[in-house]
């Protein structure tokens, strides 16, 4: 389950922040076919390696995919206690309880809402 978790989320974040699938995987120094693999989470323990490549080519802290691959990751008493907010809205949307299609449907949803706050503050630039 772990796997198509992660996927998703790899798949998510790329469409989030409009990159090619070429492009992802040439900065993370791997095939394209092993990033639609891994998206489609066929790939069941993706490398430290090649999660941490990926983390930087998509901006995504690594801890988390380390995390959405089913690695133990230990967390500080700092990271535990900072806004607590934040964390239980990320544990909430990594939770195995949502599905692919609400997964995608978020990710749509936030494209549209950045997409919007841009327009608005486009024609607020221009109205002034």
């Amino acid at each position: 389950m772990a796997a198509k978790h992660l996927g998703a989320t790899l798949f998510n974040v790329r469409q989030l922040r409009k990159r090619s699938l070429k492009s992802v995987a040439d900065q993370a120094g791997i095939s394209p076919a092993y990033l639609q693999k891994l998206e489609r989470g066929e790939v069941k323990s993706p490398s430290p390696h090649i999660l941490l490549a990926l983390s930087e080519a998509l901006d995504v802290p690594y801890d988390q995919l380390m995390e959405l691959a089913g690695y133990l990751v230990p967390r500080s008493k700092s990271q535990d206690s900072t806004q607590p907010g934040v964390d239980v809205l990320a544990q909430a949307l990594n939770s195995e309880e949502l599905t692919e299609d609400e997964l995608a449907a978020l990710a749509r949803f936030l494209a549209w809402y950045r997409e919007d706050q841009q327009r608005q503050r486009s024609r607020g630039a221009g109205g002034a």
